[in-house]
């Protein structure tokens, strides 16, 4: 399918995907990266076959598939460096989990040889050391098509995911940046926001020290990478606003059924919820 495979950023995610094609597909991977020890850790346990931190190095590679593994927010400025080096032929995809406006500015820069795409996995961990070659095994993968993307690129992207195990799904960039700004950006500000107000409660006494595994599981993701992050919520400001929005009124009402003290309306506002969670991927 594809022998060369060019990956930008190789960390966590890069790193994982890489791991993944050299299993499924047997192919030599490129790695570019900022960072030159990413580099050399890359190649020293094996999950590129070479690399550069300077992105004019691709062009002797000449990778039949380049996929952007870094912050989104540097997706536009890497593009319109790429967009000299790459050939014609070359298809570029993506593993950012926010895509709407932003893969119609990417199809400006690079064509309708890009195909936005999405896996719904991942951890906590940053760094190429902690990269899993099964991540995406039996995890979705959103591809997001426009009606400019190249029929013969979109159905190369999805048979390489299905490849490594993943199930494949198509959806509407703008819908898909309304679906995980609810699902995940949203979760994730919290768990950042819960983190920052336990520090605020913390003047007498240091609370994190009491910490129970229902909080350690509940601000797990606060432990992500923080540029990351910053990217997906600026450049998926208003779905994540309104997450935010939607959150607060739900609280609100928690916090005066609390106050009214009207038991049977916070229990059934709690075996809502609860009966909600124990249904979740049944």
């Amino acid at each position: 399918m594809f022998e060369r495979v060019a990956v930008i950023g190789v960390g966590f995610m890069g790193g994982s995907f890489a791991l993944a094609c050299k299993e499924a597909i047997n192919c030599q991977v490129f790695g570019v990266d900022i960072n030159p020890e990413a580099i050399k850790k890359g190649k020293d346990l094996g999950v590129i076959d070479e690399g550069s931190t300077n992105l004019e190095n691709i062009r002797e590679f000449d990778p039949q598939l380049l996929v952007l593994a870094t912050p989104v927010r540097t997706f536009i400025p890497i593009s319109q460096s790429l967009r000299h080096v790459l050939s014609p032929d070359c298809i570029v995809s993506d593993l950012g989990s926010v895509k709407g406006k932003l893969v119609y500015r990417m199809e400006e820069i690079l064509g309708e040889r890009f195909v936005g795409g999405h896996p719904i996995a991942g951890t906590e961990k940053a760094g190429v050391e902690n990269a899993i070659k099964d991540l995406f095994k039996d995890k979705r993968f959103i591809i997001t098509p426009t009606q400019r993307t190249d029929l013969l690129a979109k159905e190369k992207v999805s048979s390489l995911w299905k490849g490594l195990g993943s199930l494949v799904e198509e959806m509407d960039p703008y819908l898909h940046d309304f679906v995980f700004g609810a699902v995940s950006h949203l979760p994730h500000a919290i768990a950042f926001a819960l983190i920052d107000t336990i520090q605020k409660l913390s003047k007498e006494i240091d609370l994190f020290r009491y910490s129970g595994a229902g909080f350690r599981d509940f601000t797990r993701i606060a432990a992500s990478d923080p540029i990351m992050w910053r990217d997906i919520f600026l450049e998926n400001t208003q779905e994540v606003i309104k997450g935010i929005d939607a959150f607060i009124e739900s609280l609100l009402l928690l916090k005066n059924l609390i106050e009214k003290g009207d038991e049977k309306a916070l229990q059934e506002y709690l075996a809502f919820a609860s009966n909600k969670r124990k249904n979740i991927n049944q």
